[in-house]
């Protein structure tokens, strides 16, 4: 009995060793995870309003009262009413004809209006509800691209968000700083949805929040002139010292927009179609720009994702 006792302890003790390692390794794996979902803060910048266009009415359009005598309903012709009193058309069959081709020649204008406002026009100028795109563009960029954290870092820390002219230029200096560096793009998508403007709102959220779900923390936003910034969890943990975390390779931007009217974006397969697509954001004008978001990960400077959290977080990526 003593002999099978010790046989049983001399195999328990020849597996502590295998144990205590795996248990380590554990450790070790854990504490990577977590040091590097720390890593992954994001920034934001943004802000806009889904307010309906004002109706304008142009002056061509009203009605106004005949001079000679006579009615006619509107459009800015009324000349033909002076015709008859020249002596043009003779009577009054020459006079009805002249109403009755003006008033087709008005029917017709108003048609081709009305087919242009249900059709997003340009861009729905006399509609309450018109055409709206909501767009979004997002790069995946080698860790080398520290420059463009910075950038972003110092225009979040300064932009006026509270204003169409300050998200415009958000947007067209955000645009910029990725156009500046072309070396770094390595992955990329581009999508774009045209909606109405009652809808466009929720789309927008819809696509924002799902980038901001894939940040562990905001670590500094300005969105409608609200500024907030909080320290890194990966510096405050660490004493600020990086170098017990997992070497990264990426950081990921995104661009996310609202406009009024069609706004056609290619499918992106080369840095060319990525250029194209950032131009396009870039020159919206203020009068149409909605809304913009922009967004980065890691948010601090000397932060990236590794692969594996990119191609975990971000599998609609495609390699350019």
């Amino acid at each position: 009995m003593g002999h099978i006792f010790q046989n049983l302890l001399s195999r328990l003790k020849s597996l502590v060793k295998p144990l205590m390692a795996i248990a380590l390794v554990g450790v070790l794996v854990l504490g990577h995870a977590d040091a590097a979902n720390a890593a992954r803060g994001g920034g934001r910048i943004g802000g806009g309003s889904f307010r309906a266009p004002s109706r304008t009415i142009s002056p061509s359009r009203s009605y106004r009262a005949p001079t000679g005598g006579g009615y006619y309903p509107g459009g800015g012709f009324g000349f033909p009413f002076l015709m008859p009193l020249f002596g043009f058309g003779g009577g009054f069959g020459g006079l009805f004809t002249i109403i009755l081709f003006v008033g087709l020649a008005n029917f017709i204008l108003r048609t081709v209006r009305e087919l242009g406002d249900s059709n997003g026009g340009v861009e729905g100028l006399g509609s309450s509800n018109p055409t709206v795109s909501v767009a979004k563009l997002q790069l995946g960029l080698l860790a080398e691209a520290r420059s463009l954290q910075d950038d972003l870092s110092r225009m979040a820390l300064s932009a006026d968000t509270s204003s169409a002219a300050g998200l415009t230029q958000v947007l067209q200096e955000a645009s910029l700083a990725m156009l500046r560096h072309p070396e770094y793009w390595q992955y990329a998508t581009a999508t774009t949805e045209s909606t109405r403007l009652l809808s466009a709102e929720q789309s927008f959220n819809q696509l924002v929040l799902a980038e901001r779900s894939k940040f562990t923390g905001e670590t500094l936003t300005n969105v409608n002139n609200h500024l907030e910034q909080a320290a890194s969890k990966s510096t405050t943990e660490s004493g600020g010292d990086l170098a017990t975390t997992e070497p990264g390779e990426y950081i990921v931007a995104s661009v996310i927009v609202a406009t009024q009217g069609k706004l056609n974006l290619p499918k992106i397969s080369s840095p060319q179609e990525v250029r194209q697509v950032l131009s396009t954001l870039g020159a919206i004008s203020s009068d149409r720009l909605l809304a913009v978001e922009i967004l980065w990960t890691p948010q601090a400077s000397g932060e990236s994702l590794t692969s594996d959290e990119m191609i975990a977080e971000y599998p609609q990526l495609t390699l350019i």
